[in-house]
């Protein structure tokens, strides 16, 4: 099986680092045009060098600042007053960790804008031109805590699990139409968000960095973290004609860590 992009066009949120690279490296790969979103633009110009342009894409990025919903939403209208979109990657940077009783009320709508709304506002401008051409694929970049809540990490479990149950109503909504809507529940991956999570959980437990590290590992069953080229392969195939009757799904990626059978 040969997964062919060429021709297709994808925005990658989080693209300057971590598990936005490497989905951005996959689909370029595949010979996707691909644009890169994030806030540091030295990170966005590296990224950009290392994607395959060997099909001859132009591929760009797009600075903007996810925790300004206002000034991130007038980034967006203007690209896609630009560029019509056929592959949207709907990921953030993670809220802050913390307990339910940690947080406070407009704790909980700075993470709506962030992992929601975010979403929701990017989705609705790439919509049209997917719907135009008949062809479209829509991949949020969600969590394992959608299904097994982590205590320290209530802000992502009360949103993720909002923006996973929208994209379903809007999978069945738009599947007429040749788009899928499919979200993906993350494992431990080797990324900086990860390893920022582990410093903080080792800080408030007071243990040692390494000792977290080891306590992860052994909670997987395959004994390692996640590549951020692993996700990158998944979200490709999703991203082709290949998926194209995998639609309303959110599928676990994470080296068999989630205990749930459904």
């Amino acid at each position: 099986m040969l997964i062919d992009l060429s021709g297709k066009k994808a925005l990658v949120g989080g693209g300057s680092d971590g598990i936005g690279k490497g989905i951005a490296l996959q689909l370029a790969s595949a010979g996707a045009e691909v644009f890169v979103m994030a806030r540091n633009e030295e990170k966005l110009k590296a990224v950009v060098a290392e994607l395959d342009d060997a099909k001859g894409q132009q591929h760009g990025y797009v600075i903007t600042d996810f925790n300004d919903l206002e000034k991130h939403k007038a980034v967006l209208k203007d690209f896609f007053g630009k560029h019509h979109i056929d592959v949207l990657l709907n990921n953030t940077n993670g809220p802050q960790p913390g307990n339910v009783l940690s947080k406070k009320e407009t704790d909980y709508q700075v993470a709506f804008d962030l992992l929601f709304q975010n979403a929701v506002i990017a989705s609705e401008l790439a919509l049209p031109h997917m719907r135009k051409q008949g062809f479209g694929r829509i991949i949020n970049v969600s969590s394992l805590t959608v299904k097994e809540p982590q205590d320290n990490l209530v802000l992502s479990n009360s949103m993720r699990i909002a923006l996973v149950s929208w994209s379903k109503s809007l999978s069945a909504a738009v599947a007429k139409d040749g788009i899928t809507v499919n979200s993906i529940m993350t494992g431990y991956f080797d990324t900086e968000r990860l390893h920022s999570l582990m410093e903080g959980q080792a800080k408030q437990q007071g243990i040692p960095l390494e000792d977290v590290k080891q306590q992860r590992l052994e909670s997987i069953p395959s004994k390692r973290l996640g590549l951020p080229a692993e996700y990158g392969f998944l979200v490709t195939f999703l991203a082709s004609d290949y998926a194209s009757y995998l639609n309303g799904a959110s599928i676990p990626l994470d080296g068999g860590l989630s205990k749930v059978v459904f």
